[in-house]
């Protein structure tokens, strides 16, 4: 039966697919070994099959034809449908772990499903995993191993590059005609963008993103996040950064009290999607964020903040903020 409990902590850091099989990588002694991005060695005597992942890693092992038999984390809305996070995942193939706190498991549960491996993004500012407490992985580990996969610090192309290679270590043939494919629509998205940006530059114009509450208004830094860095140093989308980032709570965001809504402005304004973060008819309803024209003329363009890293996932997110684009600024038309 797949659980619907949803974790907490909007603010913090944030049937299956089956690819061909390729040789898994092998230490001296046999079996399967692999090197997380932690440096945490891991050894099992058979390459592992029955994995169980936080939703978006597990959405981008899927993309890369690995499947997953449980998750943790964000995995079905309220209202049924499934969480962005979770990307390609079918909440009906799974089992979700999900424990009753942010960080924790159920592991009972998790131990039932007999895993073989655990995998998780990775925030350095953070100790443990993705959705997983430092607390919660030491008990976790004594009946799995776990693989952290770094989400920060690197660009979107190399931890998209990270999940491929560990896919890779697990068996998969990630060099398939449908994972190229993939890339290919990637590789398309971006020079979308590319030009977009060009466009939006030689305009002057600029792009915000934000999000927030009931009780706080956020800005978001995009050097923080692999994807809108990767927007703004690679494609040269012209993505604003706020001055004062919460360096406590590493960097990620400003956080500001809605009296201070208006202290940033953009042409375009990109909205965090997450179900925590208000969407743009309630973040209109505060009166000092509904003056701003970009606001009054509805130029919203979407965020996916927590989207799996693949090629699959991010041509289709890169796609559509391209047409998104392309709809509220008429420069880049």
């Amino acid at each position: 039966m797949v659980s619907r409990t949803r974790a907490a902590g909007l603010l913090v850091a944030v049937a299956a697919l089956a690819g061909c099989s390729a040789p898994a990588p092998q230490d001296a002694a046999g079996g399967w070994s692999f090197v997380d991005d932690r440096g945490v060695p891991v050894r099992r005597d058979e390459v592992p099959e029955r994995i169980i992942a936080q939703v978006s890693a597990a959405g981008a092992l899927h993309d890369f034809g690995v499947p997953v038999v449980g998750t943790f984390g964000p995995l079905v809305r309220d209202d049924g449908s499934t969480e962005p996070e979770a990307g390609s995942v079918d909440p009906a193939a799974v089992t979700d772990v999900t424990g009753p706190g942010y960080g924790e498991l159920n592991l009972e549960s998790a131990a039932g499903l007999r895993p073989d491996l655990l995998v998780s993004g990775k925030y350095a500012e953070f100790d443990g995993l993705w959705h997983l407490t430092a607390e919660q992985e030491e008990k976790v580990r004594a009946f799995v191993p776990t693989v952290g996969v770094e989400q920060s610090g690197r660009s979107l192309p190399e931890t998209i590059g990270a999940y491929k290679e560990l896919a890779r270590a697990l068996g998969s043939d990630v060099d398939s005609e449908r994972i190229r494919a993939d890339q290919a629509r990637f590789d398309a998205a971006a020079d979308r963008l590319r030009g977009i940006g060009a466009r939006l530059r030689a305009e002057g114009r600029s792009i915000l993103v934000v999000g927030g509450t009931k009780q706080e208004f956020f800005v978001v830094v995009p050097g923080r996040n692999p994807d809108l860095d990767y927007y703004v140093r690679e494609l040269g989308l012209p993505i604003r950064t706020p001055a004062h980032p919460d360096t406590a709570g590493g960097g990620y965001f400003e956080r500001l009290a809605w009296e201070n809504a208006g202290a940033y402005t953009g042409d375009v304004l990109m909205w965090d999607t997450r179900e925590a973060s208000l969407p743009p008819e309630q973040l209109k309803r505060n009166p000092v964020f509904a003056a701003q024209e970009s606001a009054r003329a509805n130029r919203f363009v979407e965020w996916d903040a927590v989207a799996p890293f693949s090629y699959a996932s991010y041509a289709d997110i890169m796609t559509r903020l391209a047409d998104h684009l392309e709809e509220q600024s008429p420069a880049a038309n």
